[in-house]
């Protein structure tokens, strides 16, 4: 079984698993299917508001197909996020990666 059948199983047994959606998003994108990723990123974000990882992959996702203003967004959502959960590391890099497509 390839990976994201086997994520998508995991997620059967637990339709709200964060973890699993991102995992499978990553497998997404490494396919070169932004859009199902896109799905799943927007999904977790939607549910989990505190999975700070999320946040960095679904705006670099977003830099990639030129919405640069919507990434901007999710950059300052996550920053947001991070620093609510004390995550400075998270936060310094959602600040680099806004920076860096601001400029």
């Amino acid at each position: 079984m390839d990976r994201i059948e086997k994520l998508k199983e995991f997620l059967r047994a637990d339709p709200n698993d964060s973890f699993s959606k991102h995992a499978l998003a990553m497998e997404y994108m490494a396919k070169g299917d932004d859009g199902t990723a896109r799905h799943y990123l927007e999904e977790v974000l939607e549910r989990d508001p505190a999975a700070i990882g999320s946040y960095y992959q679904l705006g670099k996702l977003l830099e990639r197909a030129g919405e640069t203003n919507l990434a901007l967004q999710w950059y300052e959502k996550g920053m947001v996020a991070a620093k609510a959960a004390g995550e400075k590391r998270a936060y310094n890099e959602l600040q680099t990666a806004m920076n860096d497509l601001a400029d």
